[in-house]
């Protein structure tokens, strides 16, 4: 594989599979963002351990080198001016349901992230609308989706979801992870 190949979910899949981690494509990606953006820093343990997931077996030196590209990937794709991040989530011609549960899985992912990458100091000078966001992105989560019976204006209320779920991730980001990186992360 190439040093600046893209990492796609398929094969965080794969990785997720092998390594038996008990969580969905969409948790892992919202974890590491969620991490990411609340300015956590990847010591020489790396990104799973980082994320507190325990992979039996452990990944294989070509998985850990994807690892770093997609952490390296994700973080560029959040600091782009042209907006290019936006979650893994289960395609848009996936059931309303499957969409549902993915962004309640990434989600969920983003806040256990955020919680692990973060820090007391940072987070006590958080803004208050990034601290709406925070809220907001909880009751989400949190949520029993009633869906209605017309498909089209279910598709239109889960997008709208998905685009603010994007938005605040951005803004997270935006926010802390400016000044949070030291010398001791692993660069590559």
């Amino acid at each position: 594989m190439s040093a600046n190949q893209t990492v796609d979910p398929e094969e965080i899949a794969e990785l997720i599979g092998r390594c038996k981690l008990s969580v969905s494509v969409s948790e892992f990606h919202g974890s590491l963002v969620g991490y990411i953006s609340a300015g956590g820093r990847f010591h020489h343990g790396g990104m799973l351990e980082a994320l507190s997931l325990e992979p039996d077996p452990a990944p294989t030196a070509d998985e850990v080198s994807m690892l770093n590209r997609l952490r390296h990937q994700t973080e560029e794709w959040l600091a782009d001016p042209e907006l290019t991040f936006s979650p893994w989530l289960p395609d848009d011609d996936a059931p309303i349901p499957e969409r549902a549960d993915g962004l309640t899985d990434w989600i969920r992912g983003f806040l256990g992230g955020f919680g692990l990458g973060g820090s007391v100091e940072r987070n006590r000078g958080m803004s208050e609308d990034s601290q709406e966001v925070l809220r907001d992105m909880a009751n989400i989560a949190s949520t029993e989706f009633e869906f209605d019976t017309d498909d089209d204006i279910n598709d239109e209320n889960l997008t709208e979801l998905e685009e603010f779920v994007r938005a605040g991730a951005m803004l997270l980001h935006a926010e802390l992870s400016n000044g949070a990186r030291s010398a001791n992360d692993t660069l590559h």
